[in-house]
């Protein structure tokens, strides 16, 4: 236990580099990855990839997924990566209690392959899945992964009997990418990429943890973001030891504060000097000494920054960029809920006549314009790409194929969602939505290809393709992009456009409680139910505080943007709030 945390009135040691799961910072990316592993293991069998670089919190996201599995899935996990085929073999059915029975005339690798089949209908039998996880897997060798594909060949007649999630630092997407591994790496149902947090996710970061730990207030001054977020280029594990240090610096100091100036004089310490720390290897190559200070002290966790709109109509798009009447609000809000209004085509496959799930050939646009992060991230021949089935992973639904719009509106409504399409749109109005979406881009061929857009920043838009995240220029993309965009927000339970004189108390009874999560004044009124002057003030005052249309009529942008600022588990395309 350190010796700081009296001194900061601390319950918990804030900046442990133990990957604690109840330490872990909820971002949308670390949603998205729980998402992306949630989906794989409901898949029936396979390959899921979780890969990032040293430091950016796999392990922590791989407990807390563990910690949240469900009672019918089995797992076998394998921390020790440096093996051979019969120790990894053995290391599973150790894992699953398996007994390997005594046979002299069978190679010890041929009884555990055996035992394992044997024991893995067994639990099929009894409605159970198994879930092997071997940790830092870019250690494996080609022999130790070439086993793993064996291993999920084990199947029924209808159904793989094994998932098996990989965890690993980034090389081991250029190790799949062998010629020789393409049959595993074509067995990858799901994959996520974990990045560096950006600064505005250090800023919660940070305060999540503190708050985990007990702190009643701020610690770290403002100016300490900037200062971490540039010695750590966003790495969870390099926060956490620099953050430590600096505590340890202010109690030695008897401030109860930290500051910028103490953050630099405690990383210099333990990295010794800074110089120009603009450079992107410093933290990875310091990791080693930081690790290192840690450990003897201590004794031993994707929000942009939003571009905020000048004004917005409650439809979600800007007035002058469709000529709408800003005076005549109402029909604002009836071409907003008017979702066949623009649609895409009625049947949702790519021009080419391949439906989204298929395997689709992106040589010619990666040739060009997809920058992909760290240049590790590879496309495999054939995986699940159906972007609308994805769209709905990212809200925690499970659906089965979906080829059309009508389809799409439909398993919305079932799930207590409402689907959305913008025509003619703009990146501008995109962000203003803020939800992740299908958008259509066009190849140089001329045919076209539906894609999942997941986030957006001022430079670059990610795009999310058979489980992987592709980086593309944002210039090229609006080049590309048809200007359909189709995508989900969850309204509140049977609620209608409220306005002036409207009685609908459960409407008003959400509104008032969600307009009472940002301001105490607004759970005071009374309103019996009727949508009154005073509390369309309040919504008018919101709405301008938002920069959407004042009208005071609770529509579509006002609900998503009440939904967003008080719900954190909503998937968002940009990000931190105005």
């Amino acid at each position: 236990m350190s010796i700081y945390l009296q001194h900061f009135a601390l319950k918990r040691e804030p900046f442990s580099i133990v990957p604690d799961p109840g330490f872990l910072y909820p971002s949308h990316q670390h949603r998205q990855a729980v998402a992306h592993l949630k989906y794989g293991l409901d898949r029936e069998g396979g390959f899921i990839l979780l890969t990032g670089e040293v430091g950016t919190g796999k392990t922590t996201l791989t407990r807390t997924m563990l910690q949240r599995i469900p009672a019918h899935v089995r797992v076998a996990y394998v921390l020790n990566s440096k093996l051979n085929e019969t120790d990894l073999l053995a290391s599973i059915c150790h894992e699953l209690s398996i007994k390997l029975p005594e046979k002299k005339d069978l190679s010890f690798s041929k009884i555990c392959i055996d035992a394992l089949n044997q024991n893995l209908l067994a639990s099929h039998a009894e409605g159970k899945k198994t879930l092997i996880v071997i940790e830092e897997a870019q250690n494996l060798s080609n022999d130790v992964l070439e086993t793993l594909r064996l291993l999920s060949n084990l199947e029924t007649n209808t159904q793989k009997l094994l998932h098996i999630l990989l965890v690993a630092q980034p090389e081991l997407i250029e190790i799949l990418g062998q010629q020789d591994l393409r049959q595993l790496n074509q067995r990858v149902v799901s994959r996520f990429h974990l990045l560096p947090l950006d600064k505005a996710e250090v800023a919660n970061y940070i305060n999540h943890r503190l708050h985990h730990a007990g702190a009643g207030g701020p610690i770290f001054d403002a100016g300490c973001i900037s200062v971490i977020f540039k010695l750590t280029k966003g790495v969870p594990r390099l926060i956490n030891l620099i953050c430590h240090q600096a505590l340890l610096a202010a109690y030695s100091l008897g401030d109860r504060k930290v500051s910028a100036a103490l953050v630099k004089d405690a990383a210099s310490e333990i990295m010794g000097d800074l110089g120009d720390s603009g450079g992107s290897n410093k933290p990875i190559l310091g990791l080693l000494v930081l690790t290192l200070v840690a450990v003897v002290s201590l004794n031993v966790p994707l929000f942009k920054e939003m571009i905020v709109p000048d004004l917005v109509t409650d439809a979600g798009l800007p007035a002058e960029s469709v000529g709408l009447d800003i005076e005549e609000p109402r029909v604002i809000e009836q071409e907003a809920l008017a979702v066949t209004a623009v649609s895409l085509p009625a049947n949702l496959k790519d021009s080419e006549g391949v439906v989204p799930e298929k395997e689709f050939d992106i040589e010619v646009i990666t040739e060009e314009t997809f920058l992909v992060e760290q240049k590790l991230i590879q496309k495999s021949v054939s995986v699940p790409t159906n972007p609308l089935v994805n769209l709905f992973a990212l809200w925690g639904v499970e659906v089965p194929e979906v080829y059309t719009f009508e389809e799409l509106s439909a398993l919305a409504e079932d799930n207590g969602l409402r689907a959305e399409t913008l025509g003619q749109a703009t990146i501008y109005n995109l962000t203003v939505v803020d939800r992740p979406g299908i958008v259509v881009l066009q190849k140089p061929s001329g045919l076209t290809k539906s894609q999942l857009l997941i986030n957006v920043d001022e430079t670059t838009v990610y795009l999310l393709e058979g489980g992987e995240i592709v980086l593309l220029d944002k210039k090229i993309f609006e080049e590309r992009w048809t200007g359909t965009y189709v995508y989900l927000w969850q309204p509140p339970k049977d609620f209608l456009v409220l306005q002036a004189g409207d009685i609908n108390k459960p409407a008003l009874s959400w509104l008032q409680a969600k307009l009472g999560e940002l301001s105490e004044e607004s759970s005071n009124i009374i309103s019996g139910g009727r949508y009154t002057e005073a509390v369309q003030q309040q919504v008018t005052e919101f709405q301008r505080q938002q920069n959407i249309l004042a009208d005071g009529i609770v529509g579509h942008q006002t609900l998503m943007r009440l939904n967003q600022l008080t719900d954190q588990k909503i998937p968002r395309l940009v990000g931190t709030d105005n």
